[in-house]
């Protein structure tokens, strides 16, 4: 299956040419289709996201670079550029390739109208860019970016952040693309006001982003022993740099879904992701409700928020056998289950 910017990469296959680097791609089957329709195409992916890291390893032999950084020294002919969630993003990803482009080198990018790229011709003016559109379909639009190599991005460095939670305040680390860059939001904000019954063992925060719900759990009990996951090589760098600035010490995994090579928790937590790019996708929430029980010990707590209108005290009943609702406030809705 493809998702629709990929198709409309497809359909403009004519204009990929020599060594091909696709930055942010979706999680779907363009590598083996790319190699297929154009073997002569030499391909190359980078992403911070390991199900997508995970997706091309299984499709292509061609390198995939899975980190924060673009950690190669190749030059390309073509660069297609997914576009991302955020403008901020956007810049993130554009000052990776500085080393890797010439003036000679095709730039692109792709995306689904309702994710944002309508505006990128204005978005690129401000960067000192220009931008083109080329082709419309599948409610996507297909652009052609120009002056890159002539105007190199400057370089985006973590950035430091301080947030007041109902009895304290904490200071965190975020990079462009960790969900809720810079912010405390009100779903996570909510959970750290029922966290009182996680005051000892080892907890997993699933989902993690910048390690705010991990490092204000040690804030409260520096005796847990904390793990952290996150799909995204952007939010376990930025989680890693929280622990540091707060002189705690956390393991911090990358992982698609639940991280492998783990003891049983006491505890998990999370404020789970519900979106695939900018699509809605229970799935994601509901594996890892279904996954948390087989990750637990015995007598051990899954405490989550969610927004009220989703299906998950119904989940973690069929999962559990049981279900405890402690909150609900602006929309919000934290549960908690245990296994028995």
């Amino acid at each position: 299956m493809l998702t629709p910017p990929s198709q409309l990469l497809l359909r403009n296959i004519n204009d990929l040419t020599g060594k091909v680097l696709l930055v942010e791609p979706m999680a779907d089957d363009l590598a083996r289709e790319l190699a297929q329709a154009a073997p002569e195409l030499q391909l190359f992916c980078y992403t911070t996201d390991k199900t997508v890291a995970n997706s091309w390893q299984a499709q292509s032999e061609a390198p995939c670079f899975f980190s924060v950084s673009l950690s190669t020294e190749e030059v390309f002919d073509t660069v297609v550029i997914f576009y991302p969630k955020s403008k901020e993003q956007l810049s993130f990803s554009l000052s990776q390739l500085t080393v890797n482009i010439t003036a000679k080198t095709e730039v692109y990018l792709v995306g689904d109208n309702k994710g944002g790229i309508k505006s990128l011709t204005g978005h690129a003016e401000k960067l000192g860019l220009t931008a083109h559109k080329l082709d419309n379909a599948k409610h996507c639009l297909w652009f052609a970016l120009n002056g890159l190599a002539d105007k190199p991005q400057p370089t985006i460095a973590m950035q430091q952040f301080s947030a007041k939670t109902a009895n304290s305040s904490i200071k965190f680390c975020s990079l462009p693309g960790v969900f809720n860059h810079g912010k405390l939001d009100i779903g996570t904000a909510i959970l750290l006001e029922h966290v009182a019954h996680i005051h000892q063992g080892t907890v997993l925060d699933f989902a993690c982003g910048a390690g705010i719900v991990g490092s204000y759990l040690l804030q409260q009990q520096p005796a847990l022993k904390m793990y952290c996951s996150d799909v995204s090589a952007l939010a376990v760098d930025s989680s890693k740099a929280t622990f540091a600035l707060n002189q705690q010490t956390a393991t911090v995994l990358a992982a698609d879904g639940m991280p492998n090579g783990t003891p049983l928790f006491d505890h998990i937590i999370s404020n789970p992701p519900f979106h695939t790019g900018i699509k809605t996708d229970y799935s994601v929430a509901q594996k890892f409700i279904d996954d948390s029980k087989g990750k637990l010990k015995s007598g051990g707590s899954l405490t989550i928020v969610a927004n009220a209108h989703l299906p998950y005290a119904e989940w973690l009943k069929t999962t559990f056998g049981n279900v405890k609702e402690l909150a609900r406030r602006q929309g919000f809705v934290v549960y908690m289950s245990r296994k028995s």
